[in-house]
């Protein structure tokens, strides 16, 4: 799978590392969920960093192995409520 950032997505992250983004789409604990951004359908990649920090990243899928990485942001806690619940459902 090849990533590849928007140009100002990187640009745009608060208090969130490129290698953070990296570690939650290379984690194999992932859950993908469609959403929109703009009134574009992407998809969002909901998962861990390897320190165990919720994330959320958005990706808009180019190709069947590429994707453009839009932004990410830390998960809220209704969102992490419903995460949690996830990954105890999905082991």
């Amino acid at each position: 799978m090849v990533n590849r950032w928007i140009p100002e997505g990187a640009k745009s992250l608060r208090g969130i590392t490129e290698l953070e983004v990296d570690e939650v789409l290379a984690n194999s604990r992932r859950w993908p969920r469609p959403a929109w951004a703009d009134g574009i359908p992407v998809l969002t990649i909901w998962a861990r960093t390897d320190a165990g920090r919720p994330l959320i990243v958005a990706v808009l899928k180019l190709e069947p192995l590429n994707q453009q990485i839009i932004g990410a942001r830390t998960m809220s806690s209704a969102e992490l409520l419903e995460f949690d619940a996830w990954e105890v459902a999905s082991k």
